[in-house]
């Protein structure tokens, strides 16, 4: 590898690589809104609950829209959706991290994901795509539950946008898939004679 010509060139290159250094308090960010999605998710358990325990009772909340067991239904829908929420941001923090920052030094830790040992941007950014694909899923599903058991108009456009942009969602994430897999094995040769 050629040495920089000058101190100048090796203090700039230091300096270059040093700024990934930059990103971290956005990844310390990241965690802090890992934590607001842990205490909404109890917050949206305790509505649940609240609902359970009203419609054993018999007793109809009058700020709910729908029946008991549609609005416990959409409750656990958007416990998923915090859930798949909150997995993407460990993707990003853990992934990011180590791919852009610094290498975690986790030693032989247990508890190690199993796909940090092979993370790059690449793989990152096909889990990260799966991921948008299972949250527009949860949302989409949520929309048609709603439609289902509303009485009031609904309207059409807004879940003719919602399942456009599921679609792309998945054709991105396939995409990104396709090319990843073509970039990491390359052009597969057959040797002569194969049959």
């Amino acid at each position: 590898m050629p040495k920089p010509d000058s101190a100048s060139e090796s203090l700039l290159e230091k300096t270059i690589f040093a700024s990934r250094w930059l990103q971290a308090p956005l990844y310390v960010g990241l965690i802090v809104a890992l934590g607001v999605y842990v205490y909404q998710f109890f917050i949206e358990l305790w509505h649940i609950i609240a609902v359970v325990m009203h419609f054993t009772h018999h007793t109809p909340l009058p700020y709910l829209k729908v029946d008991s067991a549609t609005q416990i239904m959409l409750g656990v829908l958007g416990l998923i959706d915090v859930v798949m929420i909150a997995n993407l941001l460990i993707m990003v923090i853990i992934g990011g991290y180590e791919t852009f920052v610094s290498r975690l030094h986790l030693g032989d830790e247990e508890d190690q994901p199993e796909w940090l040992s092979h993370v790059n941007a690449g793989m990152l950014k096909v889990k990260l795509a799966t991921a948008l694909v299972s949250i527009s899923s949860i949302h989409l599903l949520k929309t048609f539950i709603e439609v289902r058991a509303t009485t009031e108009p609904v309207n059409n456009d807004a879940i003719m946008w919602q399942v456009v942009i599921h679609g792309v969602f998945v054709l991105s994430a396939i995409a990104l898939a396709w090319t990843d897999r073509i970039m990491l094995n390359g052009p597969k040769h057959e040797p002569k004679g194969a049959h």
